[in-house]
Parts: structure tokens; C-alpha cells; sequence
């Protein structure tokens, strides 16, 4: 059933949520900053990823019939959900089967995580492993929902069961990386994940955010903690 655009950007309705985003008290220098260097990069960024994009997309629709992006809502800043766009690595409607796979999980927490996921399609576990499917979300981050550097935005499911310690990482845009990305993904835990993720709210700054998307390179070639 296609949602209304309302539902789209809806705020989360949740006193948790209005007592965990008092956000931290930052230069609006900084925040210009943020966003021109989103906006610089993540252009250069994409024209350079399109042709893997497409040459990636041709081949899922070789393997698995069906639209080789995925589109899905996620919980982005202040609770705003927003369209959320992933290159598939799954048989198309496998999304459908996500509260039947819980039984699997490898992670703890409100997340859903599966090494090995029977899901997947032939090219999904080397789509993941490279972070090729997580080039789309560079259109998210040009149209403004999530920056290069931030949280990893959630889904509405998994956001309703935070807590307000894990609420805090609403207080900030999400990004396509951070801390999490960087050290280890899926094999730390959620409480670990939640830590890190206060840690950026905490004490990002322009220069830390240039860090991150630094580490970033060496930690997507390695693919650590990426399935």
C-alpha cells in the first residue's frame, strides 16, 4: 500500500523523543560547514559512483527479478522519516518477511542483523560487503535527509524501542558513515553501537568529520563487520 507523503515526514510522537533531542550547543558556522561540504563531496561523490550504480543495478536485475533499488522508510533527524534509497541485495519482497527473520538474528538489541542471510540474491553478500549497495544514499544526502557523516538512520521499528540514552543520536542528522561504520559495524554490540553513536553527538566538529570520512576508505576495503 503506497503511503501518503504526510506519513513520509511524519515526527515520531514519542516524550522520549522531545527529552532525548536537546541537542548540543554548536557554531552555526559549523553546521554551513557540514552541509557545503555535504553537498561538495557527496556531488563529486555520485558522479563518480553512477557508473557502478548502473553497471550494479543491470546485474541484480539479471539475478533477481524485480527493481534492483530498494526504497524504505528510515527515522532520520528529530524523528523525520524520509525515503531511504539502497541499491537490493535481497529477493524483491524480502523485506516483507523481516519479524519471521528475527528467530535468526546475530545481533542483539532492536536491529536485525543475519550473517549468511537466505535472502540474499547472487550478487547481495558481495554488493554488502563492499558497501556498493550503500551508493544510492548519496542522493539522500544531496537532497538534504542524512549527511556523510552521522548516525546510521533506523527504522521506525527499531526506533520505538530506544531508549532515551539511544533516542540521542536523533538529535543529529544521520549520515551514511560515523564511529559505528568504522569500527567493526555488525560485530559490536548494540549497546557499543548506541555508545558510539553519543560519542559523535557529543563531540563532532568539522575537522572530525573530514577524520571519519578518512577511516572510512580502509574500513569499507576491509568490509569488517559488513553482511
Amino acid at each position: 500500500m503506497r503511503t501518503s507523503y504526510a506519513d513520509e515526514v511524519q515526527t515520531l510522537p514519542d516524550a522520549r523523543l522531545v527529552a532525548a533531542l536537546r541537542p548540543r550547543a554548536v557554531p552555526r558556522s559549523w553546521l554551513a560547514w557540514k552541509r557545503a561540504t555535504d553537498l561538495a563531496i557527496g556531488t563529486c561523490a555520485l558522479m563518480l559512483a553512477l557508473p557502478v550504480i548502473i553497471l550494479a543495478a543491470l546485474a541484480i536485475v539479471v539475478v533477481s527479478p524485480g527493481n534492483p533499488f530498494f526504497v524504505q522508510k528510515r527515522v532520520g533527524k528529530n524523528g523525520r522519516r524520509f525515503r531511504f534509497y539502497k541499491l537490493r541485495t535481497m529477493y524483491d519482497g524480502a523485506h516483507l518477511e523481516h519479524e519471521r527473520m528475527r528467530a535468526y538474528n546475530d545481533v542483539d538489541g532492536p536491529v536485525l542483523k543475519v550473517i549468511d542471510d537466505p535472502r540474499l540474491h547472487a550478487l547481495g553478500g558481495v554488493l554488502r560487503r563492499t558497501s556498493i549497495d550503500e551508493l544510492p544514499q548519496l542522493w539522500n544526502v544531496l537532497k538534504g535527509d542524512m549527511s556523510l557523516v552521522g548516525p546510521r538512520p533506523a527504522l521506525p521499528c527499531e526506533v520505538e524501542a530506544y531508549d532515551a540514552f539511544a533516542m540521542r543520536r536523533l538529535s543529529v542528522q544521520q549520515g551514511i558513515t560515523c564511529y559505528w561504520q568504522v569500527n567493526g559495524r555488525s560485530s559490536v554490540t548494540f549497546d557499543e553501537w548506541m555508545a558510539l553513536d553519543n560519542r559523535y553527538v557529543d563531540a563532532w566538529t568539522p575537522l572530525g568529520d573530514l577524520r571519519l570520512l578518512l577511516k572510512t576508505i580502509p574500513a569499507v576495503v576491509k568490509g569488517d563487520g559488513a553482511h
